[in-house]
């Protein structure tokens, strides 16, 4: 006498078919998902500049290591970013230094911070600083006639008061530290190109 099938046994071969299949799809979903997050991420990261990582990095406070092009290694902390500079404040001085953004070879950090700086979620509040070129302040700090020192891509470093500050270059009148910018104390009058400068500190300036 021939047994009588389970009516059940299909409907749990059927169940059990859905399910692999449910999971089938679920995990291609959650792979495609995670192939679009990814490539997402990339894209995003392939538009950011130096700068907008630079920036977070200031607002955390972060503790960064300078490699620059007279082969100096300046620990500092950043005080402000320009649209082609940074002020950045050495842990080794007083005087905060400003630094052209090409002038900058390296930057050394902790890979936590170095990930961070990716975060464009962090809020950072917009200022016109951000929009101020190397020119620009340089130009105030000839309006001010504030004595300064230019450390140059040759590793020599010359002290005296900017006159001017054209777009891509400023004139400096030289003198002794500690003199006034006199006629009689002037040794000599200098063009300086932007791209010639690794740092500047000027007395009574906070960048």
């Amino acid at each position: 006498m021939r047994e009588t099938p389970s009516p059940t046994l299909p409907l749990v071969h059927w169940d059990r078919l859905f399910e692999d299949l449910e999971g089938q799809l679920a995990s291609e979903w959650e792979a495609e998902r995670a192939a679009l997050d990814a490539e997402s991420e990339r894209l995003r990261i392939s538009k950011l500049e130096l700068s907008s990582r630079l920036r977070l990095l200031q607002h955390e406070g972060a503790l960064l290591h300078l490699v620059l092009a007279d082969e100096r290694r300046r620990t500092v902390r950043l005080h402000a970013v320009g649209a082609d500079w940074v002020g950045a404040q050495p842990t080794d001085a007083p005087t905060a230094l400003l630094v052209p953004m090409r002038a900058i070879l390296t930057i050394e950090l902790d890979h936590g911070l170095l990930l961070s700086s990716l975060d464009e979620r962090v809020p950072v509040q917009p200022s016109l600083r951000e929009r101020m070129t190397l020119g620009f302040v340089l130009r105030d700090l000839a309006r001010r006639r504030l004595p300064m020192r230019v450390a140059l891509r040759d590793g020599s470093t010359v002290h005296g008061t900017a006159d001017r500050a054209g777009a891509d270059h400023l004139d400096l009148a030289v003198h002794d530290v500690g003199e006034p910018r006199r006629a009689a104390a002037v040794r000599s009058f200098r063009m300086i190109p932007f791209d010639a400068v690794v740092w500047i500190s000027a007395e009574g300036a906070a960048f």
